[in-house]
């Protein structure tokens, strides 16, 4: 395998970002503090939300949210099989059962088509995925949301800045849960967050975002240690103030790749339905013909980096056949075998967007 030329992803820290670190660690605050609290009210106004709630990652803010909400043992919550572990995974944390349905193969995000056949009386929340940096069709989900009394918590961890309507993502269900991981389009290293407009659900996960309490010493319920340090807000508030031109670059990029990629047959480029603004945490195409691996393969060969998400349905995990999951979703099982990532991040440059296009045209020749 060739050296990487070009890799698939690549966070952008630049000098506000180690100053802000400079200036924590001299002030002796370096775990929750100020600078948390700061980042949660910067980014909760940012994405249009009345409150913020940072955490340690994306992961424990879903876990925390689905706990702010009540979910718990003998709970169902539907959501995709199309997704990082996480999704699922926050699910059983809480002694609940994660229900997946198919997806929309045009967007990979949930379809509401099968939402509704897939609620029981055990049904207490839907978690969509917001996938790739495009929200899922929140108008359809909250109305039957709404008709089903459910709660609704959007998995936001790839779609910082992203669109539906004209509303970002971050306030359109009853929750939402970012990540700010090293490649997602802004990072704090390591760090997640819920917005929310809930003043309930606000109490209720600080309580367990810090070992169950809501005053020092006293633990009414089972907490974690899921707290954000100031280090991680400090970045958080330099990334937030860029975080637009991150995505401005990544759609400008996106554009490139589709206008290069656009005559060849055995490729579809990502599809962006009306109404929606794409913020393109990963560039995501079809190969057809069973062409998907050899491609990637090829990539590879070339110094080309790139990636599958997901090439295992979540219900087809060990984890979960050993849980007796067994299902085969049609559009989840073709999509798993077609889709490829490629680099799209803010740090490329044009000679590196026209490399890829001639290696990938240089394949299909």
């Amino acid at each position: 395998m060739a050296d990487i030329k070009v890799s698939i992803a690549s966070p952008v820290i630049e000098e506000e970002e180690i100053d802000a670190v400079i200036e924590v660690m001299k002030s002796g605050m370096i775990a929750q503090g100020p600078k948390v609290i700061e980042f949660e009210e910067e980014f909760a106004k940012y994405v249009g939300a009345k409150y913020g709630i940072a955490t340690n990652s994306g992961t424990s803010a879903l876990h925390v949210a689905l706990l702010a909400a009540g979910i718990g043992e003998g709970d169902e919550v539907i959501t995709t099989p199309f997704t990082f572990a996480a999704t699922g995974n926050s699910i059983l944390y809480t002694g609940a059962k994660p229900i997946f349905v198919d997806i929309d193969p045009e967007t990979f995000t949930l379809d509401p088509n099968q939402v509704e056949d897939a609620i029981t009386d055990k049904t207490k929340a839907i978690m969509p995925v917001q996938l790739y940096g495009q929200s899922a069709d929140m108008g359809a989900i909250m109305k039957i949301s709404k008709d089903y009394d459910l709660v609704v918590i959007e998995d936001a961890a790839q779609a910082h800045g992203s669109e539906y309507n004209g509303v970002k993502v971050g306030c359109l269900g009853d929750m939402a849960c970012f990540s700010f991981y090293p490649t997602k389009n802004m990072t704090t290293s390591e760090g997640g967050m819920i917005t929310t407009n809930n003043e309930e659900f606000v109490k209720n996960a600080k309580i367990y975002r810090a070992h169950g309490s809501a005053t020092k010493y006293h633990h009414d319920v089972l907490g974690y240690n899921f707290r954000m340090t100031d280090i991680a807000a400090a970045i958080g508030l330099e990334q937030l103030k860029k975080i637009d031109t991150f995505n401005e670059k990544r759609i400008k990029n996106a554009k490139l790749l589709n206008q290069g990629l656009a005559d060849i047959d055995l490729i579809e480029t990502p599809v962006v339905k009306e109404g929606y603004k794409h913020v393109y945490h990963q560039y995501t195409i079809k190969i057809k013909d069973g062409k998907r691996d050899e491609l990637s393969e090829h990539l590879l060969e070339n110094g080309v980096g790139n990636g599958i998400y997901y090439p295992i349905p979540l219900y087809n995990q060990v984890l979960y056949t050993k849980m007796g999951y067994d299902q085969s979703l049609p559009v989840t099982e073709e999509i798993v075998k077609e889709v490829l990532s490629l680099p799209v991040h803010p740090a490329l440059s044009k000679e590196d967007l026209d490399y890829i296009i001639k290696v990938i045209k240089e394949f299909f020749n």
